[in-house]
């Protein structure tokens, strides 16, 4: 059994771990209980009711949060030409074609999401192996592949508070929504925005309840449970 500091312990303590919170109870109750030093990370983790066997029952979707994530989002542009050109003018933090390509096959990952020009996707295929793990690699699903044109927005919507969620092999699905430094309107409206987008991605195929569970925390602090019927609207 995993031991827990004396901040964690206190932490706990204020949460009473049978209680369904309401959305404005739990935001208030983050604030009291992140105890690290630095700012951390409002962690959500939902419970999903459905097969994730099931192609036709995956969850995943992009939100832009409100009020952003609180962190620097490095941004990698896989493109050539007028893509290169409008995502370096958009502030991109590395843009290349074939030579960012060998680049990162020779082992360069230094960034949190990559985008791509639909042309160049052919040739993305040989770093799979290298982006498919890390969850780097551009995809329809994600938003991350944009025509040229399209390239600054994006960026912008990066640079934002854009984040992307889906659920994983056990029905779970994890993602950051914000920091807790923020105030607690825009902790509130950030994750009301996250629980909204994903309320709109129920596959048809889903039948019963669509999310079983839902708890936030902030990192390495307890967790706080939510009403499911408090924020996920049907």
């Amino acid at each position: 059994m995993a031991k827990h500091g004396k901040k964690y312990l206190a932490a706990a303590k204020l949460v009473d771990p049978m209680k369904e919170y309401t959305l404005s109870e739990a935001v208030g109750l983050m604030k009291q209980i992140a105890y690290t030093k630095f700012d951390s990370t409002v962690e959500v983790h939902m419970r999903m009711g459905i097969d994730p066997k099931q192609a036709d029952q995956l969850v995943r979707g992009v939100v832009s949060l409100p009020n952003g994530t609180g962190k620097v989002v490095r941004i990698a542009v896989f493109a050539d030409g007028e893509g290169a050109t409008l995502a370096q003018e958009a502030g991109a933090d590395v843009v290349g074609g074939d030579d960012l390509i060998k680049r990162v096959q020779e082992g360069f990952t230094d960034f949190d999401v990559a985008v791509a020009i639909p042309s160049i996707m052919g040739k993305l295929s040989r770093l799979g192996k290298v982006l498919g793990p890390r969850g780097l690699m551009p995809s329809p699903k994600a938003g991350t592949i944009a025509p040229a044109q399209d390239l600054p927005r994006l960026i912008r919507e990066l640079r934002g508070g854009r984040v992307e969620f889906k659920v994983d092999k056990t029905a779970n699905i994890h993602v950051g929504a914000g920091k807790t430094s923020f105030s607690e309107q825009a902790m509130h409206d950030n994750l009301q925005s996250l629980f909204d987008a994903i309320a709109r991605a129920k596959p048809a195929a889903v039948k019963g309840q669509y999310v079983k569970s839902i708890s936030i925390a902030p990192t390495m602090g307890p967790g706080i449970k939510l009403s499911v019927n408090d924020v996920i609207k049907s």
